[in-house]
């Protein structure tokens, strides 16, 4: 679809670096910038209102983690929904989480299972509603919770780098009539963390997270783009 001509998405420039990627990386996720659209950095600068130059940085973090193609000197496109790279970034994710909960579980504090909780709530206000994008905001601050208290520097990087590939299957599944048994499983799983049996709790958090794969069998052609090659054609 074409570049949205609204000036709304203006980032504050005290957060323009991580402003410019969050943005693009939820309009590709909401799907506001469609598998196979062309991104032109000089267009987008117009959108968000800055400069070509934080842009482009974004524009190569996004092809990073695997929401954009770029072919130097040609063209950057919104990649497809892949099933394999989906399938990789969630097994990968799954055991990085898995990781977080099991070192978390006896060091989160009431207060980190408040916030839990309160994110648990605000995830199923949102699923009541039909919002699928407060759903995803929702979700990453419960899971969010036990990963900063790990502390484990580098399964966080991992997660930052592969968690993106899954928001798109993840905002589909948020918005399907089976999105309200993740509100059950993340119950189950604060009530494993203040019980502090660690082995169930990150035996939990994997099937969360491993139940994103039926949602992988789903996708078809209809979520795929041609391959690069043949758009030149």
């Amino acid at each position: 679809m074409p570049i949205p001509t609204d000036s709304d998405c203006r980032i504050p420039r005290i957060l323009l670096r991580d402003g410019v990627y969050l943005r693009l990386r939820d309009a590709i996720v909401d799907g506001t910038l469609a598998p196979g659209e062309q991104l032109r950095d000089a267009e987008l600068a117009v959108w968000l209102g800055v400069s070509r130059t934080p842009v482009r940085e974004a524009l190569l973090r996004l092809g990073q983690v695997g929401l954009v193609h770029a072919r130097p000197g040609r063209s950057t496109t919104v990649a497809p929904l892949d099933p394999v790279a989906v399938r990789d970034a969630g097994a990968v994710v799954a055991a990085m989480h898995r990781l977080a909960v099991a070192d978390a579980v006896g060091r989160l504090t009431d207060d980190d299972l408040a916030a839990m909780r309160e994110a648990n709530r605000r995830f199923a206000a949102a699923l009541d509603a039909g919002d699928a994008d407060a759903a995803l905001a929702a979700d990453d601050d419960f899971h969010a919770v036990p990963v900063r208290v790990a502390g484990n520097e580098a399964a966080a990087m991992v997660l930052e780098q592969y968690s993106p590939v899954l928001r798109r299957l993840e905002r589909l599944r948020f918005s399907s009539s089976s999105a309200s048994t993740s509100v059950a499983r993340h119950t189950r799983l604060v009530d494993l963390c203040a019980d502090g049996d660690a082995d169930r709790a990150a035996e939990v958090v994997h099937e969360i997270w491993e139940s994103l794969g039926p949602l992988v069998e789903t996708l078809t052609t209809e979520t795929a783009v041609p391959p690069l090659e043949e758009e030149a054609r």
